[in-house]
């Protein structure tokens, strides 16, 4: 298991993930103030991919330098505001989804081990 290949591929997808929410952000913006730049970014972004958060800024800076400069300001103000309780609050999620994944499966475990065992559970036959 090579956890800094891991770390890098989970910033990357972090980063992606970023940058979508930023694309959210300033279309929400400029929806209220400006609807046709608005319009456009909505165009844009459902034209391109945003799998690729760095790619997709690279197209945006061709096409728009002002929206993408924009939009790179808000993922950084995304970022900066959640970096600090990030690890803590990914280190509690994952505790609390797989100990909710762990009683679902032993639950379901019970009910499959249980079945038939008891009498009351069984089906008469057609003696």
């Amino acid at each position: 298991m090579d956890l800094k290949k891991i770390a890098n591929e989970t910033t990357t997808t972090l980063v992606s993930y970023l940058t979508y929410q930023a694309v959210k952000v300033v279309y929400e913006q400029l929806d209220e103030t400006e609807p046709k730049r608005a319009y456009w970014l909505h165009q844009f972004s459902s034209s391109e991919s945003i799998k690729d958060g760095d790619r997709f800024i690279e197209k945006l800076f061709r096409e728009r330098p002002d929206l993408a400069f924009r939009v790179l300001t808000v993922r950084e103000a995304l970022s900066d505001s959640f970096a600090d309780f990030l690890p803590d609050m990914l280190r509690s999620e994952m505790a609390k989804s797989n100990l909710k994944q762990r009683s679902q499966q032993l639950e379901r475990m019970t009910q499959v081990s249980t079945e038939g065992d008891h009498p009351e559970q069984q089906r008469p036959s057609d003696e």
